[in-house]
């Protein structure tokens, strides 16, 4: 395929993809949900962080642990008393366990009260490339306070070599703004043109049949190699290719 065919062949399945049929199958239905802006932050961190395993256990779990909060994810991060965490604990999806959400809780409080929310933490000192240090800089944030040393696995850092798949897959949520439907676009902070893929074993294996990505292992170092691929694509938003890429894998077998 030509670099020409490769690019026609891609954009035709983000727009198979890329539209609210998409969103029956997927968790990115959990933070569509609200209406509120720190809530839909919020139920999007949070379904996205269990984002990983069989897609309908994720959707159940994610919708539990709205249920768990009131269906009031923001106001239950800022007014919880202790004893409404109490509930919590009872929560699993596969490692992450209910004390690791009464900690995300907590993380999330302390963003909001002294950090001026999850858009003001991800968006300060904004690089020219991609958002990775900006993951970086918020996991020092959100673990700032007393927290349990096993909660810290749940939030990946890709300067220690992660591919961060779940945080970019949240992060294209919050920022792509195409208005398909999927996507829900509320932070106008941060440029679509630097997101990065969320780099999984589905989207990983299309990437590499199609000549997109070289490296074997899915890690930051094969994320950096499909950016640039991505970016050649489509340098203002590479990320929607995530659609075509996913979609090939998983509805397709490709």
């Amino acid at each position: 395929m030509t670099f020409q065919e490769l690019k026609s062949f891609l954009d035709e399945k983000v727009v198979l993809y890329n539209n609210t049929d998409f969103i029956e199958s997927d968790p990115v239905q959990i933070p569509h949900l609200f209406s509120q802006k720190e809530d839909i932050e919020i139920a999007g961190f949070l379904s996205a962080t269990i984002a990983w395993g069989n897609r309908k256990m994720i959707i159940k779990n994610s919708h539990q642990m709205m249920e768990l909060m009131g269906n009031s994810p923001y106001d239950f991060v800022m007014t919880h008393k202790e004893t409404d965490l109490e509930r919590l604990e009872t929560f699993v999806h596969r490692t992450f366990n209910g004390q690791d959400f009464i900690g995300f809780i907590k993380g999330l409080q302390h963003i909001y009260k002294n950090h001026g929310g999850l858009e003001t933490v991800f968006s300060t000192n904004l690089g020219e490339d991609n958002l990775q240090k900006n993951i970086h800089e918020f996991k020092k944030l959100f673990f700032e306070i007393p927290h349990l040393d096993r909660t810290q696995k749940h939030i990946s850092d890709p300067l220690r070599g992660s591919a961060a798949k779940r945080i970019n897959m949240y992060l294209r949520w919050m920022v792509r703004q195409d208005n398909k439907g999927v996507d829900l676009g509320i932070w106008k902070s941060i440029s679509p043109a630097l997101l990065s893929c969320p780099l999984d074993v589905h989207s990983g294996n299309v990437a590499r049949k199609l000549g997109l990505l070289t490296r074997k292992q899915n890690d930051g170092k094969a994320l950096a190699e499909l950016d640039l691929k991505l970016r050649e694509l489509d340098p203002t938003d590479p990320v929607k290719y995530d659609f075509a890429l996913f979609g090939l894998g998983v509805f397709e077998g490709f």
